[in-house]
């Protein structure tokens, strides 16, 4: 994966439209995968879902409570990358109170295919999903990819979350201070 440039893909995301006259003031937005990696130095972390017990309650607040850390390492954003829908991610968001780490709706899963990283887990009622990895991109270019062991569709329901914590992302980022 290192060296690699991310897949191009489209993120069908949904944004605020102040000159709508409406009571659900949002209109689709299509973001090109080489707007939000070109150019820039971030950190991506995927994950199984939106409202999941690990995702929820431990993954996604840390990178929220390291996010300032994280960016005073150099990096430009960090994004955050599931395989559910604009609305649901905005939902959990809102659940969440995220507010700095932006949140990347692959409702389809084509970036996380095309990573290598989806996972079949219909035997938990959820479809195909991420594998839970996390990676440092600059200019489009994968920088250093971590990827939890064990990857798997075959009926386990096995969620590890060790080498794709903001914490390890951060002590990769101080070795290349």
């Amino acid at each position: 994966m290192i060296g690699m440039h991310v897949p191009k893909v489209v993120f069908k995301t949904r944004v605020r439209d102040a000159t709508m006259d409406a009571s659900n003031p949002y209109r689709w937005q299509d973001l090109p995968s080489e707007v939000v990696f070109a150019g820039k130095r971030v950190a991506v972390f995927s994950l199984p879902g939106a409202f999941t017990p690990v995702c929820s309650t431990r993954q996604c607040p840390a990178y929220e409570e390291l996010h300032d850390e994280l960016r005073a390492l150099g990096l430009d954003e960090v994004y955050c990358v599931s395989v559910n829908d604009a609305f649901v991610m905005f939902q959990w968001a809102k659940h969440l109170s995220i507010t700095k780490t932006r949140l990347l709706p692959d409702g389809s899963g084509h970036f996380t295919r095309r990573m290598g990283m989806l996972v079949n887990k219909e035997h938990l009622g959820f479809g195909y999903r991420s594998w839970r990895y996390s990676m440092v991109v600059a200019d489009s270019v994968i920088e250093q990819f971590f990827c939890e062991p064990g990857i798997n569709d075959t009926g386990s329901d096995d969620d590890p979350y060790t080498v794709t914590s903001p914490e390890v992302m951060i002590e990769y980022l101080r070795s290349r201070a």
